[in-house]
């Protein structure tokens, strides 16, 4: 393949050391487009894609997209959502959800319910957002679940209800498997123990939301490592939330001191 050796040029070793060994393998010339693609997709996740290897991923999915893969309709949307430091463009991500979303992809509706969430290169429509992690949540997505949750907890098209959306989150981690823990149990702790230490839905206890906040932080981490920048944010917050509770533990201790005779 006479593109895969053009790769080969620009790609630095000690920069990004897993596509460039997965480069220098032998890579059939009758490889499949979209497996290729989402291999290197998951190779050094946390850092920026040279242009020249974005296009080319993004050219191994639209032949996968011509053969029809659903799946490579979504993940073009994300590779454009993502951008990997130099493709960013909400404009094409939604075009591309759309369209995987429209051949029945779930994953898809999820992203899309994002955008509209977000409004990612578009006016946020909560209504729409809504239908579409209700799509999400009925085919078992706990991520589109959990984002119900937040739109009760923000009054987001559903009338505002803390109680509830505490009672969805809590759901999620009833729901949840090892596999979706992944992604998706960071992000829920973090607003459980919220909730635990404001008293929102549920009576505050800070005990539980300490437990909650670290939680949180040890799923966060590990998503931010892998490289979804986009948690960094929610990654501090655990951190601050535990202080937080620490803090009004420590006010709730007795001041009483003890001395020895």
């Amino acid at each position: 393949m006479e593109d895969v050796e053009k790769i080969k040029l620009v790609l630095d070793p000690e920069l990004l050391p897993e596509t460039a060994e997965l480069f220098e393998n032998s890579i059939p010339t009758d490889v499949d487009p979209y497996k290729l693609a989402s291999a290197i997709v998951q190779c050094d996740r946390t850092v920026d894609m040279p242009k020249e290897l974005f296009d080319f991923v993004v050219g191994l999915y639209l032949e996968a997209i011509d053969k029809g893969n659903v799946d490579a309709m979504n993940d073009l949307g994300a590779l454009y959502y993502d951008g990997r430091g130099c493709g960013q463009d909400f404009t094409k991500a939604v075009w591309y959800y759309q369209m995987a979303a429209q051949n029945g992809s779930s994953q898809a509706q999820e992203n899309l319910g994002y955008c509209c969430y977000y409004g990612r290169n578009m006016p946020a429509d909560y209504e729409k957002a809504f239908r579409y992690f209700a799509l999400g949540a009925f085919h078992g997505r706990l991520t589109s679940l959990y984002k119900i949750g937040d739109m009760y907890r923000n009054g987001y098209y559903v009338e505002k209800d803390p109680k509830e959306a505490f009672g969805i989150y809590i759901h999620c981690l009833d729901l949840m498997t090892d596999e979706a823990a992944e992604t998706v149990a960071g992000p829920v702790y973090l607003r459980v123990g919220s909730a635990l230490l404001n008293g929102e839905g549920v009576e505050a206890d800070p005990k539980k939301a300490l437990v909650a906040f670290q939680r949180a932080e040890l799923f966060l981490y590990d998503m931010v490592a892998r490289g979804d920048a986009m948690y960094k944010k929610s990654l501090q917050a655990a951190i601050d939330g535990q202080a937080k509770a620490r803090t009004m533990l420590a006010e709730a201790l007795p001041d009483r001191e003890w001395t020895a005779d």
